[in-house]
């Protein structure tokens, strides 16, 4: 298996690049979330996975290897196939997917284009443990991510608004701006309630 690539960069796509490693040209095909952290130097060095159908072998690159992890993590539920985690990766950074996977938050996942609500809760299910044990995750940035959503929760239902009808405001708003503190959350949450 061929687990990483390091070489000159011959050509830059939005969802591929060319690498010469020694005079080969590999064909590499890359998340909207790795050609963003590309630079255009010659020099570029990429986490890859080997994906082998019968009529194909295909390569996928990442800039991370937490990127590549959650996307065979992502190619291991039923229904999702590279293309889509690839889409998924270029819709949500791999941060967001694990926050997103942690927080059970199913509306995030299904909002992905290709992700229906059967497939959506399967990675709910199914990764839910699988990703706390990855590398290079913070799982004290998930935990107090909680617990000023669930501080925010309980602000807005004192004032009077059901926790059902702020939860997905909540959820929105965290998703847009993660390191928002709790009284920033509740100024926003009462701007769009």
């Amino acid at each position: 298996m061929i687990t990483q690539i390091k070489g000159r960069l011959v050509e830059k796509n939005l969802t591929n690049v060319v690498i010469d490693c020694h005079g080969v040209g590999y064909y590499i095909n890359i998340s909207l979330n790795t050609h963003s952290q590309i630079g255009n130097s010659e020099e570029l060095l990429l986490f890859t996975h080997l994906h082998i159908k019968e009529d194909s072998h295909t390569l996928y690159g990442f800039v991370t290897q937490n990127e590549r992890s959650i996307f065979r993590l992502l190619i291991s539920i039923s229904g999702i196939g590279p293309s889509i985690a690839r889409t998924m990766l270029s819709s949500m950074d791999p941060h967001e997917i694990q926050k997103s996977i942690l927080g059970e938050n199913l509306e995030a996942i299904k909002s992905i284009k290709g992700i229906g609500l059967k497939t959506a809760q399967r990675v709910l299910i199914e990764l839910k443990d699988k990703v706390q044990k990855i590398e290079g995750f913070d799982e004290n940035l998930q935990s107090k991510s909680n617990t000023i959503k669930e501080e925010t929760l309980s602000a807005l239902e004192v004032l009077g608004y059901s926790r059902r009808q702020t939860e997905k405001v909540i959820d929105n708003i965290i998703q847009s701006h993660p390191e928002s503190s709790i009284e920033e959350l509740i100024k926003s949450a009462l701007n769009k309630l």
